[in-house]
């Protein structure tokens, strides 16, 4: 089960319960985040998103000053932001984060990593 913690308790609120989720995200973002977040906490390590597992989600690893960071496919433009939380990050010896042994994250947000 991976361990998952977020950047701030406001997050963390806004994930958690659904009043508040709804309000901050809108119904379909909302049910998407469900769908996602349950994913992760059913999967043993992200290597359960790695492709060709990541569809519907298409986790990524993003680039520039996005490095060490992860996204996964919400609504439209916005994506689920991760970092990994294993210390030290593990690493492919080809380069790369090694998802199958990542099993803790922080969500730090919901975004359009495209605007």
């Amino acid at each position: 089960m991976i361990d998952i913690d977020f950047s701030s308790r406001k997050l963390q609120k806004q994930f958690n319960e659904e009043r508040v989720m709804l309000k901050a995200f809108g119904q379909q973002r909302a049910k998407r985040i469900k769908v996602v977040m349950t994913a992760l906490r059913a999967a043993p390590h992200l290597g359960a998103f790695a492709p060709p597992y990541s569809p519907p989600h298409r986790c990524h690893e993003l680039t520039g000053n996005r490095k060490g960071t992860l996204s996964l496919d919400l609504d439209g433009p916005f994506r689920l932001i991760i970092q990994p939380m294993n210390n030290p990050l593990p690493e492919r010896p080809q380069g790369g984060l090694d998802w199958h042994r990542i099993t803790a994250i922080k969500i730090l947000g919901v975004e359009d990593t495209h605007g």
